[in-house]
């Protein structure tokens, strides 16, 4: 993918034209605007540049942008601080070279540990680049979608909310939550513009999706990294959670992220319902188990059939 020419021009462009002329005190003028927002001219001005450099940044021309040029950018289109984020990281000097071919990230023992220390109170889950599912625990798969079941190329959050129709009746607030994928998406394309994950996901919804192609296309930018969420479950109804998501610093592109829910509320009390399922299934396994193991031969065949559930 790689920071281009075309990438500065769209953002700026599309953040030039979601500005109103009135709110940021400018006049209408004689003569009446052809396109919506703010003109070149205006933004160049605001900003303290002149507007042939302000032209060369948002052609993609200009070799290397300063900080105070891009914090002044900043200020004159009203950028929100991921928004500003992302203009740094996409007018950074671009470095030649293929894409990296880096495989699937794998989780740590550690973190795994972590997760099934969690399982039964705290759904979680591990992402990597492009919003790959790499890891999660069983309470974790229980509110949403049962990755057991999937091929790993299929286990990305992205994928599910855009190609996956039961995910529009698992998210009541499906259109924010479409809205969010994509914002995050490009947030982390500004990050690491080369991983070579996060190019195909992005290139493979844009030729899939009509609906993330529209989305992608308007250049939204927002890193969430707390919030709440709502799901529809099937079993126990509507869930409010709030998550947080965690950066793994000694995981470069691998973020854990956890969900609770309000103490003495009904979405606490579906999870523990939840968390109450699991033991119980649990228990009849190892029930299932043991009597197979009082039978000769029989135990081998109950426990290879478990573990390919």
């Amino acid at each position: 993918m790689g920071h281009s020419e075309p990438e500065i021009k769209e953002f700026l462009k599309a953040r030039r034209a979601a500005l109103d002329p009135a709110e940021v005190g400018l006049p209408e003028g004689i003569v009446r605007r052809r396109v919506r927002g703010l003109r070149r001219e205006e933004v160049a001005q605001r900003a303290g540049i002149s507007v042939d450099y302000y032209t060369r940044i948002e052609q993609g021309r200009a070799p290397a942008v300063s900080d105070s040029v891009v914090d002044g950018l900043a200020r004159a289109l009203r950028l929100t601080p991921s928004e500003h984020t992302y203009l740094r990281n996409i007018t950074l000097p671009r470095r030649h070279g293929r894409a990296s071919t880096d495989p699937r990230p794998r989780v740590r023992p550690e973190i795994l540990r972590l997760l099934e220390a969690m399982d039964g109170r705290i759904p979680a889950f591990v992402f990597g680049p492009g919003m790959d599912v790499l890891a999660w625990n069983r309470l974790g798969a229980r509110i949403g979608l049962d990755f057991d079941d999937m091929a790993e190329e299929e286990r990305n959050g992205a994928f599910l909310i855009f190609l996956d129709p039961r995910t529009r009746e698992l998210h009541p607030d499906w259109p924010e939550v479409a809205d969010d994928t994509v914002a995050g998406l490009r947030a982390e394309v500004g990050r690491t513009p080369d991983n070579a994950r996060l190019c195909r996901v992005v290139h493979e919804l844009r030729e899939r999706s009509e609906e993330f192609r529209r989305r992608w296309e308007a250049q939204a930018v927002q890193e969430r990294m707390r919030g709440t969420k709502r799901y529809r479950h099937p079993q126990v109804g509507d869930l409010v959670v709030t998550f947080e998501a965690l950066v793994l610093p000694a995981d470069p592109g691998q973020t854990l992220c956890t969900y609770t829910a309000e103490k003495g509320s009904a979405s606490e009390r579906a999870l523990r319902a939840l968390a109450a399922g699991l033991e119980a299934e649990a228990g009849a396994e190892a029930e299932v188990l043991g009597a197979a193991a009082e039978v000769p031969g029989a135990a081998a065949e109950v426990g290879a059939g478990a573990a390919s559930v």
